[in-house]
């Protein structure tokens, strides 16, 4: 049986606006979706030989299977031929979450939780989970554009490889177009000791940009062979990476990006492209760990 669809549902806004798109995921690969809701460790101690807390206790069954209820009717009402399964269990729900991405092919959660700050823009759930997932995560956040391409965040690192496959694959199941962005501003060194002169900027400009295009080429060549089916935009571009990807976004109906990049540090298990795309993107984003 293949890997289902899970979504992290608490009952909040956005969560349920993940619950629709995880049920249209799900439609989309012909697996079940998994709903979970995840209790974190209870803050009182029960009597001494008493049994292990559980939902059952205090009413609380009562709230979550609402809460299921009401996040079952909007997976059904997006998608009514996915077989939805419902788990509740005891733990932080970053935790269970990255316990349930072993088994998954897809974890969606939103990028606010009810225990978020006002002045977050990200919940601690959608962070963690994108640094260690073990399946690809989507962040469900911004707002939904079904006609606009998937945009995919280009860096040419070995670790972006299945990034780029989990794009060409999302474009295809989607019908969209895949606009595949690679954003470079590094520049050479002189030919020469000293300051360098206009020809060596104009040189290394050029040399640079022939590199880029390159990378760009040699990343999308073998999938687009695989994928003919999808029409691809192959985007240059000169600028700071993080305001380019973002400024992108704006037309795009998912961004899909690497956890790291080329020119992250070893020890990070996510980049700051990819932060700044869960934070501040217009659309949702599908971190992709190597």
């Amino acid at each position: 049986m293949s890997d289902p669809v899970v979504v992290g549902v608490d009952g909040s806004p956005s969560s349920l606006a993940a619950v629709e798109v995880a049920a249209r995921e799900a439609g989309l690969r012909r697996v079940g979706l998994r709903m979970v809701h995840a209790f974190g460790a209870p803050s009182i101690r029960l009597p001494g030989g008493g049994p292990p807390w559980s939902p059952a206790q205090a009413g609380v069954r009562e709230l979550v299977d609402g809460t299921l209820d009401r996040a079952e009717q909007r997976a059904r009402d997006v998608a009514p031929h996915v077989d939805v399964t419902r788990e509740v269990t005891v733990g932080e729900p970053p935790a269970v979450l990255e316990i349930e991405s072993h088994t998954a092919s897809l974890v969606v959660v939103g990028s606010r939780g009810l225990g978020g700050f006002g002045s977050l823009l990200l919940g601690s759930t959608a962070v963690q989970l994108a640094a260690h997932g073990r399946c690809p995560v989507l962040v469900v956040r911004g707002r939904e554009n079904p006609s606009g391409p998937v945009l995919l965040a280009v860096d040419g690192s070995p670790a972006g490889g299945p990034a780029v496959g989990f794009a060409f694959a999302e474009a295809s199941m989607r019908g969209a177009g895949l606009v595949a962005l690679l954003v470079w501003n590094t520049w050479g060194e002189p030919a020469h000791e000293g300051p360098p002169t206009a020809l060596d900027v104009i040189v290394d400009v050029g040399r640079l940009r022939g590199e880029e295009q390159r990378v760009l080429d040699e990343t999308l060549d073998p999938w687009q062979r695989r994928c003919p089916g999808v029409a691809v935009e192959r985007r240059l571009v000169r600028s700071r990476v993080r305001p380019a990807l973002l400024e992108a976004s704006g037309d795009a109906q998912l961004v899909v990006s690497g956890a790291r990049g080329r020119g992250g540090f070893t020890g990070l298990l996510l980049g700051s492209v990819s932060q700044a795309l869960l934070h501040h993107a217009s659309c949702p984003v599908a971190v992709v760990r190597g």
